[in-house]
């Protein structure tokens, strides 16, 4: 890519909300397809925009949509007090965060220059559990989830998946046991969904976010060339 575009767009949500996205995508007069990226619990902070703009880089229209639009707009929270951030997840619900989904989703369909028959999603934490959803709601090309706790509480939605879905998760993450991914995917097996499910022994809860503590560079790197190829493999850019 020559160059990216980055840009603050107020999407209109199904229940009479607003919601502010950040909108990266490439220079080129081209059609591109689409990424929804799914913030963790801190925010649509400097880490997530970064993320949106390197997907830019890779030939996608990417929106990354604030999530607590409803408790907290523009909320950036800090990465060692997760307390504050807990009323804001807490207040969440799937239906809410559905039609936040619909939202983005609408607005890549609607966007001049999409292929609109190629979006995925990929998101992280609490975003890794909203990629998931979105996999269970729409039509995408590919889903992938980095570390999304309690999808667990959403697994009698599988059957309705239709893409890929791609997850990593970390062996020495504490907030997500070796059960909870067992479960996970059990009932991916059991539902015949297509999946690749990666465990990174050596590293913890976060360990893609380079503004954390639990950054693990040789998990990031091979995790982003892993999402990468799979990306090439099921979404189509032209």
């Amino acid at each position: 890519m020559s160059g990216v575009i980055i840009e603050d767009v107020t999407l209109n949500v199904s229940d009479g909300t607003s919601m502010k996205a950040f909108v990266a995508r490439p220079k080129e007069n081209a059609n591109f397809p689409g990424m929804m990226v799914f913030q963790e619990a801190f925010g649509v902070n400097p880490y997530i925009k970064d993320v949106t703009e390197r997907f830019a880089g890779e030939g996608f229209i990417a929106i990354a949509p604030e999530l607590f639009h409803r408790t907290a707009p523009g909320f950036e929270g800090s990465y060692d007090n997760y307390e504050e951030v807990r009323k804001h997840t807490q207040a969440l619900t799937v239906d809410n965060l559905i039609a936040d989904i619909t939202a983005a989703y609408n607005w890549l369909k609607d966007y001049a220059r999409i292929l609109p028959d190629q979006i995925a999603s990929i998101g992280f934490c609490l975003g890794g559990r909203v990629s998931f959803l979105a996999n269970t709601s729409f039509k995408l090309k590919a889903a992938i989830s980095f570390y999304g706790g309690n999808i667990t509480s959403i697994l009698d939605r599988v059957p309705k998946m239709e893409a890929p879905q791609l997850m990593f998760w970390g062996g020495l993450d504490k907030h997500i046991g070796h059960d909870q991914i067992t479960a996970v995917t059990d009932t991916l097996k059991e539902k015949n969904i297509n999946f690749v499910n990666v465990v990174f022994s050596d590293a913890d809860h976060g360990f893609f976010c380079d503004a954390r503590s639990s950054y693990n560079p040789d998990a990031s790197k091979q995790a982003w060339a892993l999402t990468n190829t799979f990306l090439k493999t099921y979404v189509k850019n032209e």
